[in-house]
């Protein structure tokens, strides 16, 4: 419990199938979380809405400057903002039409940019640091075929989370990024019914690592694109 113990963490994309892995994490060791929800049909099978550390912020659009400012504007001290939310196209570059290219900067890139500058702002005007963890793709470090929109869009996350590791490291803020293959969820192995779904890693082995580059025992690592692929 002494890890995140009464400290406030904002969990974007927290409904989602990693984001509900992280927050199970989260509580375990103490966390107070805050969640923003766009998509209330997320909330059906989200199991921890009546949790007491667990706050839900409906109708919010973190793509929309005002929805991202609204929001973390009425957190109390935060220690740690998670950039989880973020959405996913394959498409080759001929089927890939220049709306399918701005969603995905929309879902990935915007919502990320807007989430962290809005923390930092946060943990800035508290004056002790903090935390922001961000979610790239391997897509994003390794070329695959079939992805240019979704890769170009992580690819984005990943150079912004290096640019402010950088620019924050003198104000006690880290920013890392973790850098998953493919998630092992139902939804994945239905979309890919003959892969070695055993070597994908679990959504609670990449919530782990998430939760450590977010906690209080990260004492120095930021600017870090940490892959984690499993065995694929």
């Amino acid at each position: 419990m002494r890890d995140f113990a009464g400290r406030h963490v904002a969990v974007c994309g927290g409904t989602g199938a990693l984001g509900t892995a992280t927050i199970e994490l989260l509580l375990a060791h103490g966390a107070v979380c805050h969640v923003p929800v766009f998509a209330e049909a997320e909330l059906a099978r989200f199991p921890f809405s009546a949790h007491d550390r667990v706050h839900l912020t409906r109708g919010v659009d973190l793509t929309q400057e005002d929805g991202a400012r609204a929001f973390f504007g009425g957190l109390p001290d935060l220690w740690a903002s998670l950039q989880l939310a973020g959405g996913f196209r394959a498409g080759a570059l001929e089927d890939t039409t220049l709306a399918d290219l701005r969603g995905q900067l929309e879902l990935n890139l915007v919502t990320c940019f807007l989430a962290c500058r809005e923390a930092v702002r946060r943990f800035r005007a508290a004056g002790h640091g903090g935390r922001l963890v961000n979610v790239a793709a391997r897509p994003a470090v390794t070329p695959t075929p079939g992805l240019c929109a979704y890769a170009a869009s992580k690819a984005a996350v990943a150079n912004l989370t290096q640019s402010l590791a950088a620019e924050l490291a003198e104000h006690r803020i880290w920013v890392n990024a973790v850098v998953p293959g493919v998630l092992d969820t139902p939804a994945n192995r239905a979309a890919m019914p003959g892969a070695d779904h055993a070597a994908w890693p679990s959504v609670g082995e990449v919530a782990e690592t998430i939760v450590f580059l977010a906690s209080p025992l990260n004492r120095s690592t930021s600017g870090a694109l940490t892959p984690v692929y499993g065995r694929a």
